[in-house]
């Protein structure tokens, strides 16, 4: 092994059973251990393999655990390493999710985001500083394809988010999610504008009415287990994809509008949590509904102070054009909506009040059945993908009070957009589907977050995977009425 990373409690007892022990008591000696903090040093071994010492504490959070082995991979990156053992001594708080946090770090680690340098440095193998072998040591036992499957998806997300405007477009991302459904066997169905027009999906159609080809649609992906090849979706998964947004008449300043081609990223996430879940073999029916457009400039550009019929008969007053996710999330919950899931979940990097609430390391939730609320934070506390769960009483219901149209888009002065954004897509959710909406305010971070070390963190994919497999969200839910 070129690394070895070992996770051990702050008072450890392990060193006698790794190699070169002395050097690893030499290491742990240096000064009194702190949760968190990453030591290293090299082994005396013919390889001289480093040797990466990372400390938890007894009442870490899985956020804390990811974060450390994060820190750890970043210890050893150096190094460039090729073989990485991992270790989490039995002695360790959770040396299960300690091993699992090690994992998901090297997954993380070694996958490759897009890049598009034209000059390469001839004197480097193109494969140097990748990590090519994640060795699991020890009895530690861990759930490897759940790991993988999550792993897989969250590298997905990071890279369709990380890909540049000119690249993934709407005709490409079309094609992409066609190739991606028939490698894993799953239903697809595209809903181009002339369709989307027959269904009444103005609210879409006025986001994408500026754009200069006319490519934009509603993906609809379908998994069904061996179990129930047909029926109702027990599980809706909806995404934002707003490949481009310029904010549209009411045009972005330019720091604004410099990252908005990460604006995609909640079609990215519920995307590659159905691929996982297939690869899984989950035994649910489920259903991916991807909105997929740009929100370009332009003189057949919706405007301000337009009434918009959406397919679900809902007029809507629009107020700001920059207000485009709710929009086009609007028609897509109301379509899938048509296919009675018994939940439903969006994912969407809907408002920038969530990151003024949260910044950029949890993510926002409301729920329109408070009793899933406590499940619901629950599995973002468990997966490492932290959630807050906001209000969502009706009485916000009066901010968006229109006096031309069932509902305005959104509020002139943005107070509490994240909630009121969420009121008013509840206005397309059937009432008897249970929903919850998450604001993806983490989907990027600068110097990136817990083990992912990119700004593109891909976050959601761990959250909706543990939320469904893990706990049970379907069971909290209840039986189908």
């Amino acid at each position: 092994m070129d690394a070895l990373l070992v996770i051990v409690p702050t008072e450890p007892d392990v060193f006698g059973q790794l190699p070169d022990s002395e050097r690893w008591q030499e290491l742990n000696a240096r000064s009194k251990p702190v949760t968190g903090t990453v030591r290293s040093t090299v082994l005396t071994n013919r390889r001289q393999t480093l040797a990466v010492l990372g400390y938890i504490g007894a009442d870490a959070s899985t956020f804390e655990r990811l974060s450390l082995a994060g820190r750890m991979f970043k210890e050893a990156s150096g190094r460039n390493p090729r073989s990485v053992g991992l270790m989490a001594s039995g002695d360790a708080p959770n040396a299960e999710g300690a091993m699992e946090a090690l994992l998901a770090a090297g997954l993380a680690g070694a996958f490759q985001m897009p890049a598009y340098r034209s000059r390469k440095d001839d004197s480097k193998s193109k494969d140097e500083g990748r990590i090519e072998r994640l060795i699991l040591v020890g009895a530690t036992k861990v759930d490897i394809p759940f790991c993988i499957a999550s792993a897989r998806g969250n590298n997905l997300v990071r890279w369709l988010t990380a890909l540049p405007p000119n690249k993934l477009d709407s005709r490409g991302y079309h094609d992409t999610v066609a190739k991606l459904a028939r490698r894993h066997g799953l239903g697809f169905k595209w809903y181009d504008e002339a369709a989307l027009k027959r269904s009444g999906a103005n609210a879409f159609l006025a986001v994408s009415a500026a754009n200069a080809t006319r490519d934009a649609g509603i993906a609809h992906l379908t998994y069904r287990p061996k179990a129930n090849r047909s029926g109702k979706p027990d599980i809706a998964l909806v995404g934002k994809g707003i490949l481009f947004d310029t904010g549209g008449v009411n045009l972005k300043p330019h720091r604004s509008m410099l990252d908005m081609h990460t604006d995609m990223s909640g079609s990215a996430v519920a995307l590659a949590t159905l691929l996982a879940l297939a690869e899984l073999e989950a035994p649910l029916a489920i259903d991916a509904w991807l909105a997929i457009t740009e929100n370009q400039i332009g003189p057949t550009a919706y405007r301000p102070q337009e009434v918009i019929t959406a397919s679900n008969g809902v007029t809507i007053q629009v107020i700001h054009t920059d207000a485009e996710g709710r929009m086009v999330l609007a028609d897509t919950l109301a379509l899938a909506g048509r296919t009675q899931p018994r939940f439903m979940i969006d994912f969407a990097t809907l408002t920038g009040a969530a990151v003024y609430s949260l910044t950029e390391r949890m993510s926002g939730v409301l729920t329109n059945r408070q009793a899933l609320a406590a499940t619901l934070v629950e599995a973002g506390r468990t997966s490492g993908e932290r959630v807050w769960n906001f209000p969502f009483d009706a009485d916000y219901d009066t901010d968006l009070e229109s006096k031309v149209a069932d509902i305005m888009q959104c509020s002139a002065d943005s107070k509490g957009d994240h909630i009121l954004a969420t009121r008013f897509l509840n206005r397309f959710v059937p009432e008897a589907v249970a929903w919850a909406h998450v604001d993806l305010s983490a989907s990027t971070r600068t110097g990136g977050l817990a083990h992912i070390n990119t700004e593109v963190t891909g976050f959601g994919v761990r959250y909706a995977l543990e939320l469904i497999l893990k706990h049970d969200i379907l069971g909290a839910v209840g039986r189908r009425k």
